[in-house]
């Protein structure tokens, strides 16, 4: 199973470095052979032909993407698209893809999110709002190359967000994904603010906190990596004031924290402002507790997920999210919230020494989410992959399984099928069912006697799923892509398509979406999420969604 190419000799599970892709673009274009001619007499390459050259080398080893994220949040929506460029590592020759640059192309501007009075977000607003924004971004859904859809906070709650998040999927182009969950939240603010770059700028460990309208995210990062992330239900948006000051909406955490705080709240009924002051500065007093490791009664209850380890102490702080342009000083409207309150009291705990770290300014506050929605985790798969059917793709929304395997260890089919099959128990899943995603870590040379156990244990641990014609979707970190669907579909003659991807750098419990086959690079993308959407009554971050 080799190929001889432009005088180098590969095996099938080697990755064919740029080079030979040069090589074949540069005699493609200037080398004709007719017999025993030589090449004496060839005229120079024109500079037409030396930018053809020049281009032909540059796709082989780049990538880019147009990305969008789409953040529908308890307080405001909005949307940003990105272009993502991603370059071939060169050293050892991998195939593997990393992201060199990311850029941000246009921002939409922020709507507040709409709620209709049954307690559901407003679909066609937002579809409205969204259909105007991609019209003058200049930008057609069939641009769009992957994007994510992250609702979150309140906003997750409504009985309708599974649907908003289908509609905006469909809507925003042809490979965008729904994502939730506060601990992803979290992660995408801290990254959206920047606070990963900040920690390795300032050898720190940075806490960002994205303070938004229903819930505050907290993201421990050091070294430009999230340790640990948490949420408490402490936002700007759990009531609002209508023009009149009146009450127009009070969410469920309000009232435990107007219960503690010794205030009424009454829909329709104004709120005094020492009864105002009051309520956020118990908000602020639950947060701050939070953040010294410390939490009190009120925000015990509060969390929606468990707390944060106190292994590594923080040692600067950065604010995201829409209370964070109050707290430095970047807006003073009042759009009929509480963020102006809870940022007056967040910058009294600064300045009393409450919140005893050094504050930093972020990047980008309000939009700090959407930015790391557009920025999601995207990786290529490796060069070397095995699609029996390309038009099988693109495939939405698989759970990954990672077998309890040791990479190093002899493999043997029966031990490979009992892995699988404890792994179906473990996420609950029935062999055949649903598609899904199989994960392996690969170490060692491509022996086939290791890849034919693997690729025998998947068979007999997936009969279910080959006998319902689902395809076969595979995950390895290293370069035997191709030879384990070989051995699937040639040796094996599996029925069900093949689709074995490498170079994937994954972990249980994410989520995956495969897009279709890219050229002349051979790869294909996959978009990591990190937690989809949990049924009514079931438990998502740590918070029980309402049956």
């Amino acid at each position: 199973m080799e190929r001889s190419h432009s005088g180098h000799t590969h095996s099938s599970d080697t990755p064919y470095h740029s080079h030979d892709e040069a090589d074949a673009a540069y005699y493609g274009l200037f080398h004709h052979h007719h017999g025993d001619h030589t090449h004496d007499d060839e005229p120079p390459p024109t500079p037409e032909q030396l930018a053809a050259l020049g281009k032909a080398i540059w796709d082989v080893d780049n990538v880019e993407l147009t990305t969008v994220g789409v953040d529908v949040g308890s307080s405001t929506s909005h949307l940003m698209f990105a272009r993502v460029h991603l370059q071939r590592l060169k050293e050892e020759m991998s195939s593997r893809f990393v992201v060199v640059n990311r850029e941000i192309l246009w921002c939409s501007p922020i709507l507040l999110t709409p709620y209709r009075p049954d307690n559901t977000i407003d679909a066609e607003r937002l579809q409205a709002f969204f259909k105007e924004a991609y019209a003058t971004a200049g930008l057609e859904p069939s641009a769009i190359d992957a994007g994510a859809v992250i609702l979150t906070g309140e906003a997750l709650k409504r009985s309708n967000a599974r649907a908003i998040a289908d509609l905006f999927a469909a809507e925003t182009g042809k490979f965008v994904c729904a994502s939730a969950g506060h601990h992803l939240e979290a992660l995408l603010a801290a990254q959206g603010a920047g606070a990963l770059l900040l920690s390795r700028q300032t050898r720190q460990n940075v806490l960002n906190v994205d303070v938004g309208g229903g819930t505050s995210k907290l993201a421990l990062v050091h070294d430009g990596q999230v340790l640990h992330t948490a949420a408490v239900a402490v936002g700007g948006r759990l009531v609002a004031f209508g023009p009149d000051g009146g009450l127009v909406r009070i969410e469920g955490p309000a009232r435990q924290i107007a219960e503690a705080a010794g205030v009424e709240l009454t829909l329709g009924r104004p709120l005094a402002p020492a009864a105002r002051e009051r309520l956020a500065r118990t908000m602020v007093d639950a947060l701050v507790s939070v953040i010294r490791e410390q939490p009190s009664d009120l925000a015990r209850a509060l969390l929606v997920t468990p707390e944060m380890p106190r292994d590594v102490p923080p040692e600067a702080i950065t604010f995201s999210g829409g209370v964070a342009e109050y707290i430095y000083g970047r807006e003073d409207t009042d759009y009929g919230d509480l963020a102006p309150a809870l940022a007056t009291e967040i910058r009294a705990a600064l300045a009393d020494g409450r919140i005893a770290l050094p504050l930093l300014e972020p990047a980008q506050r309000i939009r700090a989410t959407v930015i790391g929605a557009s920025q999601f985790s995207v990786q290529l798969s490796g060069n070397t992959i095995f699609l029996s059917d390309p038009a099988r793709l693109p495939l939405h929304n698989l759970p990954v399984l990672f077998p309890p395997l040791d990479p190093a260890a002899p493999l043997r089919t029966d031990d490979v099928a009992a892995a699988i099959r404890w792994a179906l128990r473990r996420f609950d899943l029935h062999d055949g069912h649903a598609a899904l995603a199989l994960a392996f870590r690969w170490h060692g040379d491509p022996l086939y006697a290791r890849l034919r156990a693997l690729a025998e244990g998947i068979v007999q641990g997936l009969p279910h799923t080959i006998e319902h014609g689902r395809p076969l979707v595979l995950l390895v970190d290293g370069d035997v892509g191709k030879t384990l669907g070989h051995v699937l579909k040639d040796d094996l003659g599996v029925p069900s398509d093949v689709i074995s991807i490498d170079g994937m750098q994954l972990k249980e419990f994410d989520y995956i979406d495969v897009g279709a086959l890219l050229e002349p690079q051979n790869v294909v993308p996959v978009v990591i999420k990190s937690l989809l959407f949990a049924a009514p009554g079931q438990a998502v971050g740590g918070e029980l969604l309402p049956t």
